[in-house]
């Protein structure tokens, strides 16, 4: 998306791979008439690519007489942020009873990616013929929802004259929660830790998901166990009862909810047995834990903008030994970074209009170097139209400016912050910025570098550095903080890790996908991260 200054920008304000199963409904409207006697008996089928190769994954039902039909069977497919995952929506008229696809007439079909989908949460697009023509003015409408309940519920418990186990103290309590399994057992979820010699404990607050408590159902019976810790793992039974989440929901702050704990053994030999103990609930809250997928289906887009090194270090350009010549092949390990990031980002963000800087050069007419210049050498509008624009540009700049130094990456780091600055006024999630420098060598202004990052990592951005050549890149796993929080030269602490690294080397002898996997692996959790310590949740979403 492009992004443009306001007058006065502000200051700057103060891995795992991403996987869920999305659920994809599909709608036909005007679809071509195949039928002679009446109208057309649709079903949809979806094909993934798979090694360059259309694979069927599943079709639809068929719908019987009808040129508008909306399915009832939905399309669950595992997501992957990290991969491009690119799928076909063929639509037939059902003429036979036969599985075969050539024996149905064919209606028309539309491919796309899944990014595309979940990006936009909704699409309706023109069916196309096998020709590429329209079939007609057939449409298919996608719709996207994310499958998983990211519900938790936080329990705060405090127990009260509890049964004393012990013979020459209190007793040591804890408590066990339990759901129903398949096979009819009751099934262990939850332990708090154990509270030593007291009759009368408060266990640390807990946090869970809701659908490992109980399925997702509130109404669904769950079972709490109360035991005396023994540190030989033979427990004393102290008491238990059953009750329900909606039940466990009844507690507020000011008014705590109270269960008895019982213990059945005793309740039927003792005849005025009261019980072992009371189990306080302080505090049972729903809330939603946001995944990376609720804030891209809540509409935030992802805002990319590419750094390329243009230092001397990298050789002339003219030269095949320089890792900026492109190569007979029509590219170079520059154009490959490019390529395996941007093709991934670009379907997250709607107009796909990117802007693409350099560094370390001497530009015309007055050759003075510059650490932050459009590619495009338009600085009023430094946008190039999807990955191909980039890689245009690219190309486009390489003869006319000189190679130069230093390697300065602070000027270009800054310059992405302060639109990421200015999205933070909007207090809602609907930007987050991505920076992508390719380099082949030594940070020069290090200090700078690791200040600009520090302050970045409060803002909505995150940083992929691709190190090119075979230099020694040990300052930029510096940067990425994934074994030590990083340090700015003034003492503060990087708020985040939002620096992550890889040699190009690494990835040279294996498929171009392996290289996206590894520089956008962390950059889901990176965006939740931000959004949620934040306190935003995606835009348009639903209360627990």
């Amino acid at each position: 998306m492009a992004y443009t200054m306001t007058p006065t920008p502000p200051g700057p304000v103060g891995s795992q791979y991403c996987v869920c199963k999305v659920e994809l409904s599909i709608c036909g409207q005007n679809l071509l008439d195949r039928d002679v006697t009446s109208k057309s008996d649709p079903f949809c089928v979806l094909f993934m690519e798979v090694n360059g190769k259309w694979v069927e994954l599943d079709r639809t039902e068929t719908a019987v007489n009808n040129l508008n039909p909306a399915f009832a069977k939905k399309f669950i497919i595992d997501y992957h942020f990290e991969e491009v995952q690119k799928l076909k929506f063929a639509l037939f008229d059902q003429d036979k009873s036969s599985t075969q696809l050539y024996e149905h007439d064919f209606l028309g079909e539309f491919s796309c990616t899944l990014g595309m989908i979940v990006s936009s949460k909704k699409i309706t697009r023109t069916l196309l013929l096998g020709n590429g023509k329209p079939a007609g003015k057939g449409m298919i409408t996608i719709a996207a929802q994310e499958l998983s309940d990211n519900r938790v519920i936080t329990l705060s418990m405090a127990g009260r004259k509890l049964d004393k186990k012990d013979l020459f103290g209190k007793s040591d309590p804890f408590l066990e929660f339990h759901k129903p399994g398949d096979d009819g057992k009751w099934m262990l979820v939850h332990r708090t830790e154990v509270i030593k010699y007291t009759l009368d404990p408060v266990w640390k607050p807990f946090t869970v998901p809701l659908v490992s408590l109980c399925d997702g159902d509130a109404e669904k019976l769950i079972k709490v166990i109360c035991y005396d810790y023994d540190s030989d793992g033979g427990h004393d039974f102290i008491g238990e009862f059953q009750t329900s989440v909606a039940r466990l929901c009844e507690a507020q702050d000011a008014s705590p909810l109270e269960l008895e704990c019982i213990n059945p053994k005793k309740q039927k030999k003792k005849k005025n047995y009261k019980n072992s103990g009371i189990i306080i609930v302080k505090l049972c809250k729903i809330t939603r834990d946001f995944s990376f997928l609720d804030y891209i289906l809540g509409g935030c887009q992802l805002m990319f903008t590419v750094g390329i090194d243009f230092t001397a270090s990298n050789g002339n350009p003219q030269e095949p030994s320089s890792l900026h010549y492109i190569n007979p092949m029509g590219t170079n390990e520059y154009l490959s970074a490019i390529w395996a990031v941007g093709q991934i980002i670009q379907d997250y963000d709607s107009d796909k209009m990117f802007p693409a800087l350099g560094f370390g050069a001497q530009l015309p007419p007055d050759w003075k170097v510059s650490h932050e210049f459009a590619i495009n050498f338009n600085p009023r509008n430094p946008f190039c139209s999807g990955v191909e624009g980039i890689v245009q540009a690219y190309s486009a700049c390489l003869p006319h400016i000189r190679f130069y130094g230093p390697t300065n990456f602070s000027p270009i780091i800054n310059h992405v912050a302060r639109f990421a600055a200015q999205a933070t006024q909007q207090e809602t999630a609907s930007q987050y910025f991505i920076l992508l420098i390719i380099t082949d060598g030594v940070i020069s202004d290090m200090d700078e570098t690791r200040h600009a990052v520090v302050q970045a990592s409060k803002l909505p951005m995150s940083i992929i550095i691709v190190g090119v050549g075979n230099a020694d890149f040990a300052a930029m796993e510096f940067l990425d903080g994934d074994s030590r929080v990083l340090h700015s030269y003034t003492g503060e602490e990087a708020v985040r890790d939002i620096v992550q690294f890889v040699p190009f080397r690494n990835f040279r002898n294996v498929p171009k996908e392996t290289l996206a996997k590894a520089v956008l692996a962390e950059l889901p959790q990176q965006v939740v991260q931000y959004f949620k310590h934040q306190n935003l949740p995606p835009i348009n979403s639903e209360p627990a």
